[in-house]
């Protein structure tokens, strides 16, 4: 995977457009967007600038998705090694990662609904009382 369609991956993975993208490099749409088309050099202060947007240092964005990949998550209930020499791998195991982060996300927040709306029942039945 070359690097403009790790840049590009990466922005859809937190659903951010190539606008919002832009805006929090303080560049115009059109040059962005040649950055993940790969029409442009990424210079290394701009790729180290959109590796801190991604939350990672810049060589994970070179290196993200290469061969020889080790990820060894602990953290949370999906946890396991993978080794692996395809980018294809990689890529899937990424994206993958990120619809697991995701899906955590989403049942904490429906978890603190419930327990708001259980408290406005309860309160509901105190007032109804």
């Amino acid at each position: 995977m070359k690097v403009h369609e790790k840049i590009r991956f990466m922005r859809e993975s937190k659903d951010w457009s190539q606008e919002e993208m832009a805006a929090k490099l303080n560049m115009s749409v059109s040059g962005y967007s040649k950055i993940e088309r790969g029409e442009t050099k990424g210079y290394i202060p701009k790729l180290e600038q959109i590796a801190k947007e991604f939350d990672m240092e810049l060589m994970d964005l070179l290196s993200f998705g290469e061969k020889h990949i080790l990820i060894n998550e602990n953290g949370n209930n999906h946890s396991g090694n993978v080794i692996g020499s395809s980018p294809e791998l990689a890529f899937e195991n990424q994206k993958l990662h990120l619809i697991l982060a995701h899906k955590d996300e989403t049942i904490d927040h429906l978890r603190q609904d419930i327990a708001r709306l259980t408290d406005m029942l309860e309160l509901y039945k105190k007032v109804t009382a």
